[in-house]
C-alpha cells in the first residue's frame, strides 16, 4: 500500500480514546519498523502527533521543526541542493540544523541523545562504549544531518572548521562508520598522517561490512604514499583488497611503484600482517564487532524474528565466512543475498549473489 492508502487504513482503525488511538498506533509502528516499511512509519508519526494534547503537539514540532518543516524532511532539502552541486546554499541551511540540534539535543549531566539506527548499533555502542550517562534515542539521524554540515564545511573551503563537527556527530553515533571516513578526508586533505591512521584504527573498531574495513586499509595506504612509504602503502592497499574489490587499487599500486622507481610487489600474507602491526592494527575484523552480530542473531533465532535474526546473521557472515552461517542463512531466506570475497578480493563464482553496497550496516532505520 502506498502513503495515502496506510494513512486512510489507520485512520479507519482510531476510535474516541487516545489512550486506545495511541497504543494501537504504537503497535502498527512497531509492526511497520520490523517490516523496514518507512512509508508506514511516516503515516503512524502524522497519526501519533494528531492524537497528542495541544500542548504536547507544540512542544513536539518545537522540538523537530525548523521553519514549519521537520528536521528530517529539512535535511532532505539540504542533500537536495548538494546534489545539484549548489553547496554555498546548502552550507547555511546545514549550520541551521546542526544549531538547532546542539540547543534542543545537547549532552546533558546525566543523560545524553544517541542516534543509533537498529538493534545491532544499539547493541555494538554498549558493547564498545560503555556510558554512566543514559542514553536516549534521538528522533533522527543526527550523525548523519551532521555529517552533512561538516562535508559542506570542507566542500566549501573550511576542512579545519569541519573537525570539531565531525567529531559530534561521532558523539550522536559512535558506531556509524559515516562520520569517521569523513572525518578521515579531511585528514587526507590536510596530509596528517598520524591522524588518518588514528581515525582508521577507531573505524575499523566498529567496522561490520568487508567494504568498510576495506576502505579504512585504502586511506592508511594513500596516507603511506604521501609519506613516500611505499612497501607500507603496498601492504594496506593488499590487505583492502582481501576484503573488498576495489578498481582503483591496482592503480594505485602502479602510482607506488611509479613513485618509487622500480616494481613493487604484493606482500604475503604473513608479511602484510607484520608490517599492519607496526601501526597497531590487525588484519580482519573486530572480534566484538562479531561476537555482538552473532548474539544477536541468536537472540532473535530464540524469539522466532525471523527478519532480524537474518540481517544479524548476514553481518555475522560477511565477517567470517563461515559456512555454517551461511547455511543458515539460506534456511531462513533461501533467496538471500550473500556477499563472498575470495581470498584475492574477487566475487566468487560460485555465488554472485553480492548485496553490499554500503560501508554500514544496512538494517532498517528503528
Amino acid at each position: 500500500m502506498n502513503y495515502d492508502e496506510i494513512l486512510a487504513q489507520l485512520r479507519s482503525q482510531l476510535g474516541d480514546s487516545k489512550e486506545e488511538n495511541s497504543k494501537m498506533l504504537k503497535e502498527a509502528a512497531d509492526k511497520f519498523a520490523k517490516e523496514g516499511n518507512a512509508v508506514g512509519i511516516e503515516a503512524v508519526s502524522v497519526l501519533l502527533i494528531e492524537n497528542m494534547p495541544d500542548s504536547q503537539r507544540e512542544e513536539l514540532k518545537r522540538l523537530t521543526y525548523i521553519d514549519d518543516t521537520r528536521l528530517d524532511i529539512y535535511h532532505n532539502k539540504i542533500v537536495k541542493l548538494i546534489n545539484e552541486s549548489k553547496y554555498t546554499e546548502a552550507k547555511p541551511m546545514a549550520e541551521k540544523l546542526y544549531k538547532k540540534i546542539r540547543m534542543e539535543y545537547g549532552e546533558g549531566e546525566k543523560a545524553k541523545f544517541v542516534s543509533l539506527r537498529n538493534p545491532f548499533e544499539d547493541n555494538l555502542c554498549q558493547a564498545l562504549f560503555k556510558s554512566d550517562k543514559i542514553l536516549t534515542r534521538a528522533p533522527f539521524d543526527f550523525a548523519e544531518f551532521i555529517t552533512t554540515y561538516g562535508f559542506l564545511l570542507v566542500e566549501t573551503g573550511s576542512p579545519l572548521d569541519a573537525i570539531p563537527v565531525l567529531e559530534t556527530a561521532i558523539e550522536y553515533n559512535p558506531v556509524d562508520c559515516g562520520p569517521k571516513f569523513e572525518l578521515a578526508e579531511v585528514y587526507k586533505l590536510l596530509k596528517n598522517k598520524k591522524k588518518i591512521v588514528d581515525i582508521s584504527r577507531d573505524t575499523l573498531r566498529v567496522a561490520s561490512s568487508p567494504i568498510a574495513i576495506a576502505r579504512c586499509y585504502a586511506n592508511i595506504g594513500y596516507a603511506l604514499t604521501d609519506y613516500r612509504e611505499y612497501e607500507d602503502a603496498a601492504a594496506f592497499y593488499t590487505a583492502s583488497v582481501m576484503f573488498a574489490p576495489n578498481p582503483a587499487i591496482p592503480n594505485e599500486m602502479q602510482h607506488l611503484a611509479d613513485l618509487k622507481g622500480s616494481p613493487i610487489t604484493h606482500p604475503s600474507r604473513e608479511k602484510t600482517i607484520e608490517i599492519m602491526k607496526k601501526y597497531d592494527i590487525e588484519l580482519g575484523p573486530n572480534q566484538d564487532v562479531i561476537n555482538v552480530a552473532a548474539q544477536l542473531a541468536n537472540h532473535y533465532i530464540e524469539k522466532d524474528d525471523i527478519p532480524n535474526a537474518v540481517n544479524a546473521l548476514k553481518i555475522t557472515y560477511n565477517l567470517t565466512l563461515d559456512e555454517r552461517v551461511k547455511d543458515l542463512i539460506l534456511r531462513y531466506d533461501p533467496k538471500s543475498p550473500l556477499y563472498v570475497p575470495t581470498p584475492e578480493g574477487k566475487p566468487s563464482a560460485e555465488d554472485t549473489r553480492v548485496n553490499i553496497t554500503r560501508t554500514d550496516n544496512p538494517s532498517p532505520q528503528e
